[in-house]
């Protein structure tokens, strides 16, 4: 099996090698860390201290996962707590985010890379953030005598469908399993019904809650707000990670309202870093006066310019603490939404474009309490923020509704650490049977 799925593999880097070599070349994407993804070269740990490895694919799932790490450091200070990822942009977050702790890019799952990247960790749990099943560190970890676990486990309905056309090869892959945290009881039955065993399976409820900061006053978005220069009489609009073409609908909106509303400000964030050099020619086409947030420490924040365009990765979290009025991009394309749990728990007036099947549950408790608005365009949005100014106690009521949805979801960063503690300490007494 292992030398059948190489062989798969190989075929789908040549096959697809035209298109990372246009990405390695064009935007810098797939060049580093080769000896770790190709070879397995990932950091030799030498200690003898309980090893947690942690699997985290992209910016999302690292800033996920942030809440889980702490809980267990705090639960084991003793524990060594590894991080891999898969992106460039995760790693970069990554890097600065766990500084205490190794990070490195995660092998491809070709089983020379990952036997000795489990050989050079020697975990004691492998946890995969999500759903990233891939066969040969799986089985990798279970042969080195690791549990392998999967938290905040999701299923989306595109997945589902895909996995159960294959449900007698995904039933092995999924035995090898020890536990699946899963987000809701939608999710745990699905994984069920592909083939996860009975015993392994708990609903625990979305990390992405217990992860999202609730205080305005937190010292990273004080530090940001005071960078750019906000005052208590100016209204954050901040569209934050959004594709194209939101940050032109965005920019609309705020053309159309500004002149009637001198208090208020645009914050745009791309999704992606590599366009930021795309949103900054939108910007300078407007012939609204508009900065960077990179050259906010070397110029300060321009009095005139009442758009900013955060070119950096990793500050969307505090920036949306600056918000009153807040749009989720990445809803309005095929992108599926992104996360809106933070402004919501900030306490800002949230909307989103009609597109977010990637996070179905959380809009849907949003939108049941009343705590969300859905736009479907770029009029609807610019009507959201038209009513958010001029009703401010419509934005207030939306916020407030919305930080309370977010307070009701917690705590499934402690049930899933509770799981976990169990998974290490059966790994341990493994791994010490088979040293003996």
């Amino acid at each position: 099996m292992p030398y059948l799925l190489n062989l798969l593999y190989a075929v789908l880097l040549i096959l697809c090698s035209p298109w990372l070599l246009a990405g390695a070349f064009r935007k810098g994407k797939y060049r580093d860390g080769l000896g770790a993804k190709l070879l397995g070269l990932v950091p030799l740990r030498d200690s003898t201290a309980t090893c947690t490895w942690v699997h985290a694919v992209s910016m999302g799932e690292v800033s996920l996962i942030a809440p889980l790490v702490e809980e267990l450091k705090g639960r084991h200070p003793n524990w060594e707590i590894v991080i891999s990822t898969t992106t460039v942009t995760g790693y970069a977050l990554a890097k600065s985010r766990y500084s205490q702790h190794a990070v490195f890019y995660c092998p491809l799952d070709f089983s020379w890379a990952v036997r000795r990247a489990v050989a050079r960790i020697r975990p004691q749990i492998l946890i995969l953030a999500e759903l990233e099943l891939w066969p040969n560190l799986i089985a990798a970890a279970r042969m080195a005598g690791a549990k392998v676990a999967v938290v905040n486990g999701r299923l989306s309905d595109r997945s589902f469908h895909g996995y159960r056309r294959f449900r007698p090869l995904v039933r092995r892959l999924l035995g090898q399993i020890d536990l699946i945290a899963a987000q809701n009881p939608l999710y745990a039955d699905r994984f069920l019904e592909i083939g996860a065993q009975n015993d392994a399976v708990y609903v625990t409820g979305s990390l992405k809650f217990d992860g999202a900061q609730t205080d305005r006053d937190n010292p990273a978005t004080t530090r940001l707000r005071s960078l750019a220069g906000f005052q208590s009489r100016d209204t954050i609009f901040l569209a934050g990670s959004t594709q194209h073409p939101e940050e032109q609908l965005a920019l609309a909106a705020f053309r159309q309202l500004a002149p009637a509303h001198p208090e208020l400000r645009l914050v745009i964030v791309p999704r992606h870093p590599d366009r930021f050099g795309e949103v900054a020619e939108i910007l300078a086409a407007s012939n609204l006066a508009w900065q960077r947030r990179s050259g906010l420490q070397i110029d300060g924040p321009n009095p005139r310019a009442r758009v900013l365009l955060v070119d950096q990765v990793g500050e969307l979290g505090a920036w949306w603490g600056t918000a009153g009025i807040a749009y989720v991009g990445g809803s309005m394309g095929k992108r599926n939404g992104q996360n809106m749990i933070e402004p919501a728990a900030y306490g800002a007036a949230v909307a989103f474009g009609p597109m977010t099947r990637n996070f179905r549950d959380v809009v849907a408790a949003l939108l049941n309490a009343g705590a969300g608005v859905v736009v479907h365009d770029g009029a609807e949005l610019a009507a959201f923020v038209r009513r958010c100014l001029d009703e401010p106690a419509f934005a207030a009521d939306l916020g407030n509704r919305a930080r309370r949805v977010v307070a009701s979801q917690l705590g499934a960063t402690r049930r899933t650490a509770d799981l976990l503690d169990a998974l290490v300490a059966n790994a341990s007494n493994s791994q010490s049977r088979r040293a003996a």
